[in-house]
């Protein structure tokens, strides 16, 4: 019976590689023979480039037999988001108004670091269109499904990326987060996945949504994530928004525990109403954290929710997209975004200078917020996974997708490393994720934390997909 891979991580199958137990066209071939039979039921891709991946696997197999391989991710099958350009691969943006002939050309930064470490793009995955949302359908390409229940939504923006992830449709996953992005799917999910400090990892080209918006790994384990992030994390001279370029050594290993670390803890931030059974499960979670030798307080941050400073710069971002459009084009859009788009145009110049100023001064609170904390911990998100097609669970007391993720975009405003790491499972079998916020830079707290936390609070894996349309 032929091996398969649905848990082995990149950090395992690249010790494999070089023992040469495994090879690359195995690992690849195995990806793309689980795509072929899980993505019609979760539709995680928006293309899938199996004829190439195939060429590169036996070429990175030829270099690991020499012992030459060209890169940290020699022979390592990779997904990019669809928002992210990718030469010779479509980038619709999940939308129906970006051409469908290209041409795809060029690499986004990410895309070619990635490359030329030698990971092997085995396909792009989907997003709300233009990125827009907590959850991940849209008019090109439809409903993507949570791999633990496909009635359910993943999250989103980057939904595809969690349901590939969650299932190990590839081992390394690009997603991008201004709003919670990359940390709602990854609770929705049971997976990981870290939005690192702004700055870090380059862009280009610029998001609508400007400094909101981040790029990280999404992947099975924090090591994993680490080693993404040794790659992702380099200079672009393209980027005209990056900070220092001179980032940490991702891969330093963390320490043997947390002791002197002092780490607060909050379940709600004093004003989340979150579901009984998350915070049961939150709050098990943080007992490891005083395993692992940490000094851990119950202490909400102390600022107010900032709704509607976001929402003001979110709104305006969003304003940005229907100036290339026609009347004709911005019909065929998601009403949604056609909404909060439309909203975003009445938005003064004064009130979105407001919107900034009240940003710096959230910036500064939190600074000085971690000069007595190493960590703010707190659950991902306070509902659990909802029905699929939907931008907020129906029936319930929500308008807009960002009234139901209160602990994620907080720290898009400030610009702050955050991560996601699955804590269990709810009272519905489902994940739950648990929510590590460090100060701006000090993104290997965030890594090395998650990666102690994983000898109590394993990876999720779903027992198969489960379909109950």
């Amino acid at each position: 019976m032929a091996e398969t891979f649905e848990t082995l991580t990149a950090v395992q199958a690249l010790a494999r590689f070089g023992e040469g137990s495994l090879s690359p066209e195995s690992l690849v071939e195995d990806c793309l023979a689980r795509i072929e039979r899980d993505n019609p039921k979760v539709n995680a891709f928006t293309c899938v480039n199996d004829v190439e991946a195939r060429r590169l696997a036996a070429e990175s197999a030829i270099r690991w037999q020499a012992g030459t391989p060209c890169g940290p991710l020699d022979g390592i099958p990779i997904t990019i988001k669809d928002l992210t350009l990718t030469k010779g691969l479509p980038t619709r943006l999940g939308s129906t108004t970006t051409p469908p002939e290209g041409p795809w050309e060029v690499d986004a930064p990410i895309s070619r670091h990635l490359r030329n470490a030698g990971a092997i793009v085995i396909g792009k995955t989907t997003s709300p269109e233009f990125g827009w949302k907590g959850v991940t359908d849209n008019p090109l390409h439809g409903i993507t499904r949570n791999p633990w229940n496909t009635d359910l939504t993943p999250g989103g923006s980057s939904g595809g990326a969690g349901a590939a992830a969650a299932l190990n449709l590839g081992l390394l996953h690009q997603g991008s987060d201004a709003g919670g992005s990359i940390r709602i799917p990854c609770s929705f999910t049971g997976t990981f996945g870290i939005k690192p400090t702004f700055g870090w990892v380059p862009q280009w080209p610029a998001s609508t949504m400007s400094t909101l918006s981040h790029l990280g790994p999404m992947t099975r384990t924090a090591a994993d994530s680490a080693l993404m992030l040794s790659v992702m994390a380099q200079p672009d001279a393209r980027d005209g928004y990056s900070g220092n370029p001179l980032g940490p050594d991702w891969l330093t290993p963390p320490p043997a525990d947390l002791r002197g670390w002092r780490i607060a803890f909050s379940a709600d931030l004093g004003y989340v109403e979150v579901a009984p059974d998350i915070a049961q499960r939150f709050e098990k979670a943080v007992t490891y954290l005083e395993m692992l030798g940490a000094t851990v307080e119950r202490v909400d941050p102390g600022f107010s929710d900032p709704l509607k400073t976001f929402n003001t710069l979110w709104f305006a971002g969003a304003t940005q997209a229907l100036e290339k459009l026609d009347e004709q084009q911005q019909a065929a859009l998601d009403p949604g975004f056609l909404d909060i788009a439309r909203r975003g145009q009445d938005v003064s110049l004064s009130a979105y200078l407001a919107a900034r100023r009240e940003r710096s001064e959230l910036t500064a609170y939190m600074a000085a917020f971690h000069q007595q904390y190493d960590l703010l911990v707190t659950p991902t998100m306070p509902i659990a996974p909802f029905a699929a097609g939907h931008n907020v669970p129906p029936g319930g007391i929500y308008r807009d997708w960002m009234d139901w993720t209160p602990f994620s975009y907080p720290f898009n405003l400030t610009q702050q490393p955050a991560a996601s790491l699955p804590c269990g499972l709810d009272s519905q079998g489902l994940p739950v994720g648990l929510h590590l916020v460090a100060d701006k830079y000090q993104d290997l707290k965030v890594l090395h934390a998650t990666q102690l936390l994983e000898r109590y609070l394993p990876p999720l894996t779903p027992t198969g997909v489960v379909e109950v349309l």
